[in-house]
């Protein structure tokens, strides 16, 4: 999968199969217009594409709370990879580039830079200044312009249809399963291990403090979770807290999570952590030995579920 960060100097692209939006999360609905770009592509012996953008244009032109991201871009990269597109386009996104009207959007930016044979697109997608750009508009310069058009179906999973805000309001709830049920695969977060304040050593139960590896991240609500951690190449079975440990009247929020039957010293390592499913609420604890007790009971209530859980794609390393 070749990477493509700027518009300066592309290369020519053989009978190209685009699809442009911002692709956060690579959930269901992104992955099946990521199957019937690489079809069409497949069809016609050339090359497929997905165009993207960065920052999140809705932290652009929007005077609303930031997006959180569900893949900020290196993950996303790793994802689209795995669902085997040829070349993914990151657009450097600026209220300029917002303010072109769809008529330059389609010629100068699509057409200009890309010469596509076939644009695939999602359900209702728009584009543009004011997003008045849509398919009827994208059906007509494409006669002129010689590409065709294909618009992909809203996609339904359990009767929701699945969206990047449908699965950021799961994780901000903890619903970690629904999640993954929309995305296709774990949510899951990367960072470096620093030290902490070693209470979790001290009641036997010691933890990797997580600095998350991109600010931009969505993390899920506080509690405790049943996670895989990949570290090194290999996949571990653990139970990961994310809150204000209240039992010892933390202040600050920390992510740390405690790897079963592992010892080794990973302080300054990278590692992700896949959510499966939430065990509890965070709460607070009468003294550390009620806390002790809890995460032994904990232990094996994350031991029950990960035993039943699917594996969890290897894609960090």
């Amino acid at each position: 999968m070749r990477i493509f960060r700027h518009l300066d100097n592309l290369p020519v692209f053989h009978n190209l199969v685009l699809t442009i939006g911002t692709f956060d999360g690579v959930h269901c609905g992104h992955q099946q217009i990521i199957r019937r770009v690489n079809q069409l592509a497949g069809s016609l012996q050339g090359e497929s594409m997905l165009i993207t953008f960065h920052p999140h244009p809705r932290n652009v032109v929007s005077n609303e709370e930031e997006v959180k991201l569900l893949t900020p871009p290196d993950e996303k990269f790793d994802l689209l990879q795995r669902y085997g597109i040829d070349n993914v386009v990151v657009v450097p996104f600026t209220r300029a580039f917002s303010e072109q009207t769809p008529q330059e959007y389609i010629g100068n930016f699509l057409v200009g830079n890309f010469a596509p044979k076939v644009i695939v697109i999602g359900y209702n997608h728009r584009f543009g200044c004011n997003r008045q750009g849509n398919i009827h508009l994208l059906r007509q310069m494409g006669k002129q312009m010689g590409f065709r058009v294909e618009e992909i179906p809203k996609q339904l999973v359990d009767d929701l249809s699945v969206s990047s805000t449908k699965i950021r309001h799961a994780l901000l709830s903890g619903n970690v399963t629904t999640a993954q049920l929309l995305l296709g695969h774990a949510y899951f977060v990367r960072g470096i291990v620093v030290k902490g304040n070693q209470m979790g050593t001290q009641i036997g139960f010691p933890t990797a403090n997580i600095m998350i590896e991109d600010a931009s991240k969505l993390i899920p609500d506080n509690g405790v979770y049943a996670v895989r951690v990949q570290l090194r190449g290999n996949t571990f079975k653990g139970m990961l807290n994310i809150g204000h440990r209240p039992t010892f009247n933390g202040e600050t929020k920390t992510i740390e999570v405690h790897i079963f039957n592992f010892s080794d010293n990973i302080y300054g390592e990278l590692l992700q952590i896949d959510f499966i499913a939430l065990v509890r609420r965070e709460q607070k604890f009468a003294s550390p030995d009620a806390l002790m007790q809890q995460l032994k009971a904990d232990k094996q209530t994350v031991l029950q579920i990960l035993a039943n859980a699917g594996e969890t794609p290897q894609l960090f390393t």
